[in-house]
């Protein structure tokens, strides 16, 4: 292990971290569990974009920030489970420090993309004479973009915050995934200012968008209250459905990760739903997208029969 010298200790560039425990033999099951989730997240969502970039009746607003997230879980899905796969496989359970840091990345642009969608949504039900004015090309790429800026900017103040501080030892970290807080808590130095940062930025990025993507949603489900006809209702509910299924699995299982009390009981509870948010969402998002989609479903059949020779 690279080492260097923090005052008279020795300052660790490596972390271990800790996975799932006691698993008593079911590490190839597990492995062989997360290997197939892997694959069908990343096959899924490299899918989408290919679809939205390749298809021109995809090329609108909803299918525009569609493509950005499956971008975005494609990356955030790479960063963690071929680390967790190769400690299943070898037990080697450590990480770097910069690999570390990557895992950082990710949270707040999530957070902004699933927020436009949801206004994206709710312009196309509460105002669909002005949608085209208002949710036009150059509206689209501002708030992509701001997403993508806005959680590259967080997490690199936070980065390089972090890279200031000392880590002494222990370097255990237990958890499958270098999550802010356990690797804060490692730390020798004086956290105090990181701390502070972080509570800040965490409450820019992540309350602003959900107040946005809950308030759009009340508006929504409201609005197709009031729609006369029950088939009028059911088609206007069918286009944010999907969105909505995977705003609940995102945000539901990140309040309970956040609200659990941080004790040694409650601490492989909290891994568990911390799967759910960083590997199930992710693994989601296609899903529910392809299935319950019919523009996908019909997208993906004219690639396939444009490019595959069928019997």
């Amino acid at each position: 292990m690279e080492k260097r010298k923090c005052g008279n200790q020795t300052s660790i560039t490596e972390f271990n971290l800790l996975d799932f425990r006691n698993l008593h033999g079911l590490q190839i099951l597990v492995f062989l569990l997360f290997l197939v989730i892997y694959i069908v997240t990343m096959a899924g969502n490299i899918l989408i974009v290919v679809l939205v970039v390749a298809d021109q009746h995809l090329h609108t607003p909803m299918y525009f920030f569609l493509g950005n997230l499956s971008c975005l879980e494609t990356c955030y899905t790479s960063t963690i489970l071929p680390r967790m796969l190769a400690s299943l496989l070898t037990g080697d359970k450590t990480i770097s420090f910069n690999g570390c840091i990557i895992q950082l990345y990710s949270f707040a642009t999530e957070c902004c993309l699933l927020a436009a969608m949801s206004y994206d949504r709710y312009l196309a039900i509460r105002k669909p004479l002005h949608y085209a004015t208002l949710m036009n090309g150059r509206i689209c790429l501002q708030l992509a973009a701001g997403s993508w800026m806005n959680g590259f900017l967080t997490t690199t103040i936070i980065t390089c915050l972090m890279s200031q501080l000392h880590f002494c030892g222990p370097n255990e970290i237990n958890h499958f995934l270098c999550d802010f807080t356990p690797v804060i808590k490692l730390s020798c130095s004086d956290t105090s200012l990181i701390k502070l940062a972080t509570l800040i930025f965490s409450f820019m990025d992540t309350l602003p968008p959900f107040l946005l993507t809950l308030a759009s949603y009340v508006c929504i489900i409201s609005t197709i209250l009031k729609i006369p006809s029950t088939t009028g209702r059911q088609k206007a509910f069918s286009t944010c459905s999907s969105h909505l299924m995977v705003v609940t699995i995102f945000y539901g299982t990140v309040i309970i990760v956040y609200m659990l009390p941080d004790s040694d009981t409650l601490r492989d509870l909290n891994k568990v739903f911390s799967v759910f948010y960083t590997v199930l969402t992710p693994l989601a998002n296609p899903l529910i997208y392809s299935l319950r989609n019919k523009e996908i479903k019909e997208a993906l059949r004219k690639v396939i029969s444009k490019y595959m020779i069928l019997p």
